[in-house]
């Protein structure tokens, strides 16, 4: 008897420790850029079940308090549970009623803290995050990834993008981008991606944030051309290909 009490001990103990050792339903590249009256962000609506593109209607930007645009790359099911941890935090930061509010610098430092405490508990949150925002005439962008790595830039971007999108961003960014200036930028870095990534969908959202508030545009479809001649036979002069 004590010893299948004991076994069952066990096994209890090991069933409620659970992990997230893998993905299930993840979003690809999110790009964001700063432009002359704040932030400028992109990313599609593509939920991806491995390798199958089953979701074509996820939201994977939302704004966070008055000041502050979030969005994230990876599990969706994890961005929700963040979406949680923020709205918990917007909630007791309004509670003061101090007449103060949480900027973008402090939203972007306390995810820097979840993410990288999620990791040293080996149970990290699957998601890249790119947080922007605006508060007292200040521009702020920033990311983290899952481990809490983070920095600050001009321009960010995750996943495929960081590859694809950040060498178009170094050459054509500049400081006085316009309104319309960015978002053709960011739609020439989102055509790359759904020409390369195979996760990509074309069907995205751009949302904006300024001092005015946040703005996030209805889906939309790119035009896109798909009669290149190496589109034709890509794997033409590929050794060990088919």
């Amino acid at each position: 008897m004590d010893s299948k009490m004991q076994q069952h001990g066990l096994l209890g103990s090991e069933s409620d420790s659970q992990r997230t050792l893998y993905p299930y339903v993840t979003g690809t590249s999110v790009v964001a850029l700063k432009y002359k009256d704040g932030i400028l962000m992109a990313a599609d609506m593509g939920g991806s079940y491995g390798s199958t593109l089953r979701y074509k209607t996820v939201e994977r930007m939302k704004a966070i308090g008055k000041h502050s645009l979030l969005g994230a790359s990876g599990e969706i099911s994890d961005f929700q549970e963040i979406l949680r941890y923020l709205d918990e935090l917007i909630l007791y930061d309004n509670m003061w009623d101090d007449g103060n509010s949480l900027g973008p610098k402090e939203v972007h430092n306390y995810l820097t803290r979840v993410m990288y405490n999620r990791r040293n508990k080996f149970n990290p949150l699957w998601n890249s995050l790119v947080l922007g925002g605006v508060k007292n005439g200040q521009k702020y962008l920033g990311m983290v990834s899952m481990i809490g790595v983070n920095f600050e830039d001009n321009h960010v971007a995750t996943g495929f993008g960081n590859h694809l999108a950040r060498p178009i961003l170094r050459d054509e960014w500049h400081e006085n981008l316009s309104f319309e200036d960015g978002v053709k930028l960011l739609e020439k870095c989102m055509r790359v991606l759904l020409y390369r990534d195979r996760s990509a969908v074309n069907k995205l959202q751009i949302a904006k944030i300024t001092e005015e508030g946040v703005t996030i545009s209805p889906p939309y479809s790119l035009k896109t051309f798909w009669g290149f001649s190496a589109f034709h036979n890509p794997t033409v002069g590929a050794e060990g290909s088919w």
